[in-house]
């Protein structure tokens, strides 16, 4: 590959008045990436349908938060947020359609989606992009069966309430919520047997939070140079198991938001060093 394709729009941004920089990081990160001159290239994604969204969760609580009648995951009926969420999933799924189609990356730089369940939302997540990612793809019989590794610091409580409610048996659903220090060796440890397991998959999904760094407000565990290796092996891993990836940036809470944006090129720049410039040798 000569470059990774990064599917943002500024649609996908909203500025709600919270104590999450999710809702404006993407832009944030994406300047950032073209700073450093990474080779990256910059593709519109396609906005999800209300029917599309409808496939992860109740269509009259889709319908409520578009229309600004109910809360959304921020707590509030923003109309800047109702018009960015067809963006932030649809960069998810139009980033997995791309990496099916070339059998092996893309890039997604969307968060706020784990915490989202059938019916509502939660921790600045309001719908559950990943599994209506996985819902849609699988409805267009493009996958037989999907991956989502959740490393972000915190668990995945939305996406399996929703596998238990849509009692889904072809999603394989991977996240863990570590606390210690001490959990940082066993889990750079265990990682590749992870990744591993979703051989059987047709896509994997990689939810690479900023906020398992150490310093991070919200948790954390793992040094800068733990976190490197967490995503040296992901993407080491998937491509010798021949799965196709795409990765988006999920939490990440430090301050300066400067370190969260080193935290998410450390992660671009690991996909790269695997899928571009090895590639091109």
């Amino acid at each position: 590959m000569e470059f990774i394709g990064v599917y943002f729009s500024p649609k996908q941004i909203s500025n709600p008045v919270t104590f999450s920089p999710s809702p404006r990081k993407p832009a944030l990160v994406v300047a950032d990436w073209i700073e450093k001159n990474l080779p990256i290239r910059i593709i519109d994604p396609v906005p999800v349908t209300r029917e599309q969204i409808a496939h992860a969760h109740d269509r009259s609580y889709v319908d409520g938060v578009l229309d600004c009648d109910l809360r959304n995951g921020f707590g509030g009926r923003q109309r800047d947020i109702a018009e960015s969420l067809p963006w932030t999933s649809g960069s998810v799924l139009s980033a997995a359609s791309c990496a099916l189609d070339n059998g092996l990356v893309a890039c997604s730089p969307t968060s706020g989606f784990h915490h989202a369940s059938y019916k509502s939302g939660f921790g600045y997540c309001t719908f559950n992009g990943l599994m209506v990612t996985a819902l849609v793809l699988k409805a267009e019989r493009k996958v037989r069966r999907v991956g989502i590794l959740d490393c972000d610091q915190h668990y995945g409580d939305g996406t399996a309430k929703i596998i238990a409610r849509l009692a889904i048996d072809w999603i394989c659903h991977v996240s863990e919520e570590y606390c210690d220090t001490s959990d940082a060796k066993r889990f750079v440890d265990k990682l590749p047997a992870v990744v591993r397991g979703f051989s059987d998959c047709d896509l994997l999904i990689y939810q690479a939070g900023a906020d398992q760094h150490i310093d991070d407000p919200l948790g954390g565990f793992l040094t800068t140079e733990e976190l490197a290796e967490r995503d040296r092996i992901v993407f080491s891993v998937a491509k010798e198991i021949g799965i196709p990836v795409i990765w988006n940036l999920t939490g990440g809470y430090l301050t300066p938001l400067e370190r969260v944006l080193e935290i998410h090129r450390n992660t671009m720049v690991a996909f790269i060093a695997e899928y571009v410039a090895r590639e091109s040798q």
